[in-house]
C-alpha cells in the first residue's frame, strides 16, 4: 500500500495555486510540503487543514494506491552503473527498485561521494579502460544476458572514423567505446544511456549516429526522447537526451513508455526558502553591489547601461540577447541549467534574495538530491559533482518506466 498525493496537486493547479501559497495560507511547514511532494505520510491533523483550506475531502487530496509498481517494488532488478559520478542517476534508479551490483566513477571525490552515503554499495575508484577489458562476468560475478539494466553516460566526444560503419571501432579512443564494450560482454535486458541534448547535433550529427549504428549492431532496439526535468518534479530547467535499449530478443515481450509530464512544475520558491546552510563561494564586492541592482528575475537590461556597459566590458558589443549575463533568478522561476561553477560570466544564476551565488546545498536542492546525501571534497569539487548530475526525480521517473518494462517478464 502506498500513500499519493497526485491528486493535491492537481486540485492546486485547478485553483491557480502553488505550494509555497498552500503552505502558507494552512500554516503547514516546508518540511510537512516536502513528505507530500514525496508522497511520504503525513498527520491527519495536516491533511485536515489542507482539506479546510482548499474547501475540499481528504479524498480529494490523498490516494491510497494497492497493487501498483510502487507497492511491487519489493522485486528489485539489478543494474550496473558507469561514470556514476556523485550518484544522481543511481539513486533515481535506487529508488525506482533496482539493486546496485557496481559503480564505476574515474573521480576521487564523487566516488567517496558515493561511499559516504551508499556503504553498501560497490563503488569502484578506477579509470574503466582498466575494467571493460575485464572479464566482466566474473568481476560482477553475473552471467551474460542476467543483468537487467546497464546505466550510465559517457561524456560527448568525436569519433575519428564516425560515418565509416566500422561497429565497435567507431568509437576506439573514446569513453564511449567502453560502454559498448560492457553493452557487448553483459548483454543486458536493458539500458539507459543519458547524455546532453547536443549530441544529437554533436560533430553535425556523426557522434550519435556513430552511437546508435553501434547500440543497433551489438543486438539492442533503440528509442530516444530529449526530456526537461522540469517537466519531472526537478525545479530547474535542464534538457537531456535519454536513449533506452531493449535486447532484440526481448522486443516481442516488454515494450518501454517514456514517463509522462508531471502537472506541478516546481520553482525556486519550493526548495530555496527552507533549505540547509551549505556551502558556497560569495561574489567580489564589486560584482556583489552591481548583483544588488538588478532585480529578481532579472538581467544587465534591468539595471544603469553605464553601469552594465563597464561591467561587461568587450561582452557589450556581442550579438544576440546575452540573457545570462549579471541573470538573477527569480522564486517564481525554475532554476536554470545548474552549472560545475558557481559563477561564469555569461551564465550567472544569482540567488533571488541575497546577492550570491548559490550554494552547493541548494544546487543540489535544485537537482533533487535529498538534504542527507553527503558531497565530499573542496567546494569546487562539490560544485563540479552536482553540477554533472543526472537530477534524481527525473532519474526515478525514467527508471521507474524501465522497471515497469521489465515486469513484462514475468
Amino acid at each position: 500500500m502506498a500513500i499519493c498525493y497526485d491528486r493535491l496537486w492537481k486540485l492546486l493547479i485547478d485553483k491557480k495555486m502553488n505550494r509555497t501559497e498552500l503552505k502558507e495560507a494552512s500554516g503547514i511547514s516546508f518540511n510537512v510540503l516536502a513528505r507530500l511532494g514525496k508522497n511520504e505520510p503525513v498527520s491527519f491533523e495536516t491533511i485536515e487543514k489542507i482539506c479546510f483550506t482548499l474547501n475540499c475531502n481528504i479524498e480529494d487530496v490523498v490516494e491510497i494506491q494497492r497493487n501498483n509498481v510502487v507497492d511491487d517494488i519489493s522485486r528489485n532488478y539489478t543494474t550496473i552503473e558507469l561514470f556514476a559520478g556523485a550518484g544522481g542517476l543511481a539513486l533515481g534508479i535506487e529508488k525506482a527498485g533496482f539493486d546496485t551490483l557496481g559503480l564505476i566513477e574515474f573521480d576521487k571525490d564523487a566516488t567517496d561521494s558515493l561511499k559516504i552515503n551508499r556503504p553498501n554499495w560497490r563503488v569502484i575508484n578506477d579509470d574503466i579502460a582498466n575494467i571493460s577489458c575485464l572479464d566482466l562476468e566474473d568481476y560482477f560475478n553475473i552471467k551474460k544476458s542476467q543483468l537487467d539494466l546497464l546505466s550510465g553516460g559517457a561524456p560527448c566526444q568525436a569519433f575519428s572514423y564516425a560515418g565509416k560503419r566500422l561497429g565497435l571501432e567507431d568509437a576506439r579512443g573514446t569513453l564511449f567505446y567502453h560502454y559498448a564494450m560492457f553493452l557487448r560482454k553483459l548483454q543486458p535486458k536493458m539500458f539507459l544511456f543519458e547524455n546532453v541534448r547536443g549530441l544529437l547535433t554533436h560533430d553535425k550529427g556523426r557522434t550519435y549516429t556513430t552511437i546508435t549504428n553501434i547500440f543497433e549492431q551489438a543486438g539492442y532496439t533503440i528509442q530516444k526522447k530529449v526530456l526537461n526535468a522540469w517537466d519531472y518534479g526537478v525545479p530547474q530547467k535542464r534538457e537531456r537526451l535519454i536513449t533506452i535499449g531493449i535486447r532484440n530478443d526481448l522486443v516481442d515481450k516488454i515494450t518501454y513508455e517514456f514517463p509522462k509530464e508531471h502537472d506541478y512544475k516546481p520553482v525556486l520558491r519550493d526548495v530555496l526558502l527552507d533549505c540547509p546552510n551549505g556551502l558556497g563561494v560569495p561574489y567580489g564586492e564589486n560584482k556583489r553591489k552591481i548583483f544588488e541592482l538588478v532585480p529578481p528575475g532579472g538581467y544587465w537590461r534591468d539595471i544603469d547601461p553605464d553601469i552594465a556597459k563597464e561591467y561587461m566590458k568587450s561582452c557589450w558589443n556581442m550579438e544576440g540577447g546575452r540573457t545570462g549575463i549579471l541573470r538573477r533568478m527569480s522564486l517564481d522561476e525554475p532554476s536554470l541549467t545548474v552549472l560545475t561553477s558557481p559563477s561564469q560570466k555569461q551564465t550567472e544564476r544569482c540567488h533571488p534574495l541575497e546577492a550570491r551565488p548559490f550554494t552547493v546545498r541548494e544546487n543540489a536542492r535544485c537537482q533533487t538530491f535529498p538534504d542527507e546525501w553527503q558531497f565530499c571534497g573542496n567546494v569546487q569539487s562539490q560544485y563540479k559533482q552536482v553540477g554533472n548530475a543526472v537530477p534524481v526525480n527525473l532519474a526515478y521517473d525514467i527508471a521507474l518506466e524501465i522497471h515497469k518494462s521489465l515486469e513484462g517478464l514475468k
